[in-house]
């Protein structure tokens, strides 16, 4: 019971840190409302990664820092492993959540008329809001990744509401990698 009021709290304090900065803080800066709160999980992502590798021997290649956050990191903070993880073979990591937790709140309204230019504007601020909602992951990504020795950019890609695509250029290894078993 008390992981379930853990989940419930920390996404509301997700929710209400981005509407703070996007809505308040922020408001007509959205990209400097972006920087802070990919900031705010990158401190985050730093702090968890280096409580749950505190027991771990260092990861000796990049491929096992990456497995360790698909498969360990995740399932701490997401009760899930991550569904596919993929590269480019050109050094880009692909991470794919097919139902990322964090999104799940988020949903298109009904066009009260039922126009098709309502609707697209209606997509269009649902995309919008999901995107300000993937800094936070993103900088978690990030802060865990730089921990472990392995320093890049993470963006994200969102195709279908709510699965995710967490990208992560930079890193040269070779192959794609499904299941992570």
């Amino acid at each position: 019971m008390g992981r379930e009021v853990s989940e419930s709290c920390v996404e509301s304090l997700m929710i209400e840190m981005v509407s703070s900065y996007c809505d308040r803080f922020y408001a007509t800066k959205p990209e400097l409302a972006a920087r802070r709160i990919e900031a705010i999980g990158y401190q985050v992502g730093h702090q968890l990664s280096e409580r749950y590798t505190m027991e771990r021997p260092r990861f000796s290649d990049h491929l096992e820092a990456i497995k360790f956050i698909c498969k360990d990191f995740w399932s701490e903070i997401f009760k899930k492993q991550i569904d596919n993880l993929k590269t480019n073979h050109r050094g880009t990591f692909v991470l794919q959540d097919n139902r990322f937790r964090w999104l799940s709140h988020i949903s298109l309204d009904p066009s009260p008329d039922g126009s098709d230019t309502s609707a697209s504007l209606a997509e269009n601020k649902v995309a919008q809001a999901a995107s300000m909602h993937l800094y936070f992951p993103c900088g978690i990504i990030r802060g865990a990744l730089t921990n472990l020795g392995i320093p890049c950019a993470v963006s994200a890609d969102i195709s279908s509401l709510p699965a995710c695509k967490f990208l992560c250029p930079g890193l040269f290894i070779c192959g794609t990698y499904k299941g992570l078993g």
